[in-house]
């Protein structure tokens, strides 16, 4: 637990710039990170069900359309 304290301080102590381009990096990493999971669990047969209700609900005329909304 000493480590991630040290890192927590360590990125406290950034400056702007490069608490900006700490951001960056971890979120590029979590994404990342996600994909490699996602891409595991399709290989592993695990999202099947949930495509099968999916495509059900579709066929079934009970999915709708997503709305996208963009904050500027």
């Amino acid at each position: 637990m000493g480590d991630i304290r040290a890192i927590d301080k360590a990125i406290e102590a950034l400056p702007p710039a490069e608490l900006e381009a700490f951001r960056r990096w971890s979120a590029e990493f979590d994404a990342a990170s996600w994909n490699r999971q996602i891409d595991a669990d399709a290989a592993a047969g695990k999202l099947g069900q949930l495509a099968s209700e999916a495509l059900a609900d579709f066929g079934a005329g009970s999915a709708h359309p997503l709305r996208h909304t963009a904050s500027r």
